[in-house]
């Protein structure tokens, strides 16, 4: 990452002023300062070379097509599913109302599931799921996860696996199988509170968790055990919050995770507060997420713990994205921003620190884009107009994208 360019974003180098509740900027550099929660160790082999980005050549967008998009040229659109309808036809499952967070996850035949929670509350809501074959046809479609409430953002795992966040007080962190073959477990360890997204450090099996509140805490969860195969056991470890001094990060253990004595927020003096917590994701050593109360994208690098301010629509020059949210990378360098309100779009901040839409979705102003994702080989992006033309729940849309995302 050319964390150059993307300090360029903000006219320069990023100020620190950090008091022990609200946090305004941060930068700089240190090393680790916690012990709160010893990582296991897991190998995690060095990526061999691959694809290249495009991202950073896509054009202005276009007319809208006939499905209300605006794309470059050279991209395409289709509706994949709508709320309240069956998406294959035949397999008797109603595609879920408020679609939200999502991710990507190959099926072991060629193919690939897509999984969309639903942000509906008093156990209304849980995870759908997609499931396309190797040409991108629509084969199959099932819950793997109901009976819950305001499923909103989440995070895939790297032993495949979706982390569906509930995000009410009492909200939990729930594992579910993208293939339907296991039921969801809930994970009490990773805390009681209004889980927005979870992002995972392969090399340790560390999650990081955002919390959408406007004095939010930052998580993160370091598993007390692996099993055999390197997975890390999620059933018991330690819950840390963040404590942001001078850019260097400092994680603190969270005394009652239940939350049973009060908020997790609350309970670690001079923890840090973050304005709305909401995306987070993962890319090559650095945790990404963004602050929807003050339109913010941070940067966190795992291995120094210092924390960064990559794009701040406060100061920005060029501040084309509002409304920050779900956050997906893709791997190479790129961060791709899902804006809750704005002017509904889809922004990509490209390795070099530059910002452009990838796509707009046009006459839904009073809906949301959700659950950006792409396919394991990078050639479709799925993502959600959570409540649709209407502005309803009930009529949530999940499009699929393709186009030269690759060179």
């Amino acid at each position: 990452m050319n964390r150059r360019g993307f300090l360029r974003l903000s006219g320069g180098s990023v100020s620190c002023l950090i008091s022990t509740g609200w946090l305004a900027s941060c930068g700089g550099g240190g090393s680790e300062m916690s012990s709160a929660g010893a990582p296991p160790s897991v190998n995690t082999p060095t990526p061999a070379p691959g694809p290249q980005s495009n991202l950073a050549n896509i054009g202005p967008l276009v007319s809208s097509d006939a499905n209300g998009i605006r794309l470059p040229a050279g991209f395409s659109s289709r509706v994949v599913a709508r709320s309240g309808s069956d998406p294959t036809g035949g397999s008797g499952y109603l595609w879920h109302p408020a679609p939200d967070g999502g991710a990507t996850f190959a099926d072991g035949s060629d193919g690939w599931v897509y999984v969309s929670n639903s942000e509906m509350p008093n156990g209304n809501g849980g995870v759908g799921a997609l499931r396309f074959d190797r040409a991108g046809r629509l084969v199959d479609a099932y819950p793997i996860l109901e009976q819950t409430s305001r499923n909103c953002a989440g995070g895939a795992t790297p032993w495949q696996t979706w982390l569906s966040c509930e995000e009410y007080a009492e909200g939990l962190v729930w594992e579910c199988d993208p293939l339907g073959r296991n039921l969801a477990k809930p994970l009490p360890a990773l805390g009681r509170f209004n889980h927005e997204a979870a992002a995972v450090d392969p090399a340790t099996g560390r999650i990081y968790l955002t919390e959408d509140q406007p004095d939010g805490g930052w998580y993160r969860f370091t598993p007390d055990t692996l099993g055999e195969d390197g997975r890390p056991d999620l059933s018991s470890g330690v819950l840390a919050i963040a404590r942001v001094d001078n850019g260097q990060v400092q994680w603190v253990e969270v005394p009652d995770p239940s939350g049973s004595t009060q908020p997790t927020r609350y309970q670690v003096d001079g923890a840090t507060a973050f304005n709305g917590g909401e995306g987070s994701s993962f890319d090559r050593g650095t945790i990404y997420f963004t602050t929807k109360g003050d339109n913010r994208v941070w940067s966190y690098d795992v291995t120094s713990s210092t924390l960064s301010i990559i794009y701040d629509a406060n100061t920005n020059d060029d501040a084309i994205l509002r409304g920050v949210d779900n956050v997906e990378t893709n791997g190479l360098g790129d961060i791709i921003v899902a804006e809750d309100g704005g002017n509904m779009e889809l922004v990509v901040i490209t390795r070099s620190g530059d910002l452009a839409p990838l796509l707009q979705v046009v006459g839904q102003d009073a809906s949301e884009i959700t659950g950006p994702a792409f396919t394991p080989d990078l050639s479709r992006l799925y993502f959600s107009s959570q409540t649709g033309v209407s502005g309803s729940p009930a009529d949530g849309i999940t499009y699929e994208i393709t186009g030269p995302f690759l060179k």
